[in-house]
């Protein structure tokens, strides 16, 4: 079975589980009795814009973004596992053009913690994070800058985690490795991502294949915050930090993400997403034709439909 396969079986498996429990009512909050807590979103928005003889200018254009959030938690005695997936997609449609991609992402977390004594847990964390669908860097470029597994990214770290309540949890690793992953050849030769690029002849022919992965060892740090704000908005955000020991451990590669969650009611809900990106191996172009590592920055922000899933309720008690 493949990965794209194993994705959907995933995401199905934990559909199904959420579908069995109930929806978040004014309930008084229960856990469910086998120790799992489950919880999935469902989000669609979509727009549409045409002009007839508008002044100001303007392209008819359709839009849309679809993302998933699922959760699997399990809590009993010492024992905690956390597992998250994060997916989402979305692209806007000129009438007059081809389809170009806004929103592209595939974020797997999983970390298994042991309590020692309260609030100090020994954790092993498995992560994995790349995209669905071809990238490009500008509209006009016929080739993809990136795909499905080109970057790949994947992070294996053990180390001790502080978890003082169900909202903060801070993870450092001594112990981490990172591993890139480059599986379209094109790129690979060119060296994207910090991969070994190919080496040419004189004549510009490929002598020897660029690698398709990179393998890092050092130390990781995770800062988890969630937090319900005031009623029907809820803040999640997540930043992670990863120094290489072997090959400048100063420059230290950062992943941020911030989302702001605005429950209108049952159905409908607004959501802000702010990511931030910086990573020494990865060189990007600017506008003026500069080339190296450079913060990387997306905002999305959205207004749709909405849908949860939960096998508990999340009410407080009044």
């Amino acid at each position: 079975m493949n990965f794209k396969n194993l994705t959907l079986v995933f995401v199905a498996a934990l559909i199904s589980y959420g579908a069995q429990g109930q929806e978040s009512t004014d309930e008084k909050p229960t856990d469910p009795p086998s120790g799992w807590k489950l919880k999935s979103v469902f989000s669609l928005n979509i727009t549409q814009s045409s002009f007839t003889n508008w002044a100001a200018g303007g392209r008819n254009n359709v839009s849309g973004l679809g993302f998933i959030n699922a959760q699997a938690n399990y809590s009993k005695d010492r024992i905690k596992w956390s597992n998250q997936l994060s997916a989402g997609l979305g692209g806007v449609q000129y009438f007059d053009d081809d389809l170009q991609k806004t929103d592209d992402v595939l974020d797997v977390q999983s970390t298994f913690s042991y309590g020692l004594k309260d609030p100090w847990f020994l954790s092993i964390l498995g992560g994995f994070r790349t995209q669905f669908i071809d990238g490009f860097a500008s509209p006009e470029d016929s080739l993809a800058s990136s795909t499905f597994m080109a970057p790949g990214y994947l992070n294996l770290s053990i180390g001790i985690e502080y978890i003082p309540n169900d909202n903060l949890k801070i993870m450092a690793s001594p112990l981490s490795g990172k591993f890139t992953f480059v599986q379209d050849q094109r790129l690979a030769n060119a060296g994207a991502f910090g991969v070994e690029p190919a080496v040419l002849d004189v004549n510009g022919l490929i002598l020897t294949p660029g690698e398709n992965s990179r393998a890092e060892f050092g130390s990781y740090l995770r800062i988890i915050y969630n937090k319900e704000l005031m009623e029907n908005i809820n803040l999640s955000s997540r930043l992670e930090f990863f120094s290489n020991y072997m090959n400048n451990p100063q420059n230290i590669d950062v992943n941020g993400e911030v989302i702001l969650d605005f429950k209108v009611n049952k159905w409908f809900s607004a959501n802000l997403q702010m990511n931030l990106i910086y990573d020494d191996d990865i060189d990007i172009t600017d506008r003026f034709g500069n080339v190296g590592p450079r913060t990387q920055f997306k905002q999305v922000i959205g207004l749709g439909i909405a849908y949860r899933l939960a096998n508990y309720s999340e009410k407080k008690k009044k």
